[in-house]
């Protein structure tokens, strides 16, 4: 009896995966990128269409793939090149007069040049009130690689302008899923941030669950059903091999790494109740770090490594509880509402992030864990699986928009949101990659 209970609350908390097997068409599927609200507090920005030397690839233009980067983030409001009074490519081009009458704060110009097989992008980024250049530098990429080369120019402006790293080079994890003759096809996808450049990693036709980056990058831990039941695997995105880690009676779910890579903390219910579990992945050893009547689930490490955060019925439903260290008493976080599921921690220890009810709607809020302010951060209705860029200052989860599945980066602070729909089908449990440097 305890581990059907154990399965009812897994089905709870990821109803999506049910949502999913319903009306399901094709998703073979790249995102498109589709703004939807936009914040009123982002700072003006012109990034002026580079000058090019030289026969460039085809496609998005590098300049536009930074502008649509750096509109995501929720944080820059990019000026359209149509508006603009000139197009400089250098310094010695740019009337910052101008630039002041359109109300900007910064101005981005640059120049491509084809050499062979690569392409190379100098640019320099000048503070238009001061005049004066904050950042400039030469780069190049394999002219097949143009997409990575204007991610790069786009963490480089970000970082200048805030101080804090960029996170447009790093890729997200996702599952889609399409129903052809009547036969569910389950796919694992890895593609950038904005969705470009999609790619399969794994195809099922029995669920694919809850992926879970490694710190370096390398790794996807996931959720599988393909043997009739819930296990976890390891999979190396390089080789594609696949490692089964946890396949024990009952309930295997939930994987988060740790910091180091040497470690996963996973819902188990072996032993009859579900609890959360750290297996050491190099001897598969498991130590029980819950133990409570109660069903404990969705483990997250905290920033310093140490601590964690879950989801727990012990009150009554779910709700987000901390507990500073193995063994330490949990204490709850959240009273908001009375569902509250899927913690997902920032890096800095400044905020939890998480699934909210609230009248009949599931939402996405965040508790600031320094004095307990909860903030509910998306209107739509049906929003989960929250996960935060890892400098902290987006954060993307799934939702439904006008009947469609559709992923939704938003800033952290819920000013400024972005969906990235599947072309087709239906698309869930994002997951967003680590900076690799």
């Amino acid at each position: 009896m305890i581990q059907k209970v154990s399965f009812s609350l897994l089905k709870t908390f990821y109803a999506a995966v049910a949502l999913m097997l319903l009306a399901a068409t094709t998703a073979q599927a790249e995102l498109l990128i589709r703004v939807t609200e936009g914040a009123d507090s982002a700072i003006p920005l012109s990034v002026v269409p580079f000058s090019e030397s030289g026969s460039m690839p085809s496609g998005d233009k590098l300049s536009s793939i930074v502008q649509a980067d750096l509109a995501m983030s929720g944080e820059f409001r990019p000026l359209s090149p149509e508006k603009m009074l000139s197009l400089p490519s250098k310094r010695s081009d740019i009337y910052f007069r101008d630039w002041r009458m359109l109300g900007q704060r910064y101005v981005l110009v640059g120049e491509l040049t084809r050499n062979g097989d690569r392409v190379e992008a100098r640019y320099e980024l000048f503070d238009v009130n001061r005049e004066e250049r904050i950042l400039g530098e030469t780069a190049a990429a394999p002219a097949s690689n143009i997409r990575s080369l204007a991610h790069h120019v786009s963490d480089k402006v970000y970082e200048a302008i805030t101080g804090v790293p960029g996170a447009f080079s790093t890729k997200l994890a996702y599952v889609t899923l399409d129903r052809a003759n009547g036969e569910a096809r389950y796919r694992l996808q890895v593609s950038d941030i904005d969705g470009k450049r999609a790619k399969i990693r794994l195809e099922s036709k029995e669920p694919i669950m809850s992926p879970a980056w490694s710190p370096d990058g390398k790794k996807l831990a996931y959720v599988s059903f393909e043997s009739g039941k819930p296990a976890i695997f390891v999979h190396e995105l390089r080789t594609g091999q696949r490692t089964k880690v946890a396949d024990f009676r009952g309930l295997n779910s939930a994987p988060t790494w740790s910091a180091d890579g040497q470690s996963l903390l996973m819902t188990l219910s072996k032993d009859g109740n579900a609890e959360i579990y750290k297996m050491n992945l190099q001897t598969q050893k498991v130590t029980k770090l819950t133990s409570h009547w109660a069903i404990d689930t969705e483990a997250a490490w905290d920033s310093s490594g140490e601590g964690v955060f879950f989801t727990s019925d012990r009150s009554g439903g779910p709700q987000i509880y901390y507990m500073a260290q193995p063994g330490a008493e949990p204490r709850r976080i959240t009273f908001g509402s009375r569902y509250n599921a899927r913690p997902r921690p920032d890096s800095k220890g400044e905020y939890v992030y998480y699934v909210h009810q609230r009248d009949g709607a599931f939402l996405i809020a965040r508790t600031n864990l320094k004095n307990d302010e909860e903030t509910v951060l998306t209107r739509t209705e049906s929003d989960e699986s929250p996960s935060v860029s890892p400098n902290g200052r987006m954060l993307i989860y799934a939702t439904k928009q006008s009947g469609e599945s559709v992923l939704t980066v938003i800033s952290s602070d819920g000013g400024a949101a972005y969906s990235l729909p599947a072309s087709e089908g239906n698309v869930r449990d994002p997951a967003w990659g680590p900076i690799v440097r």
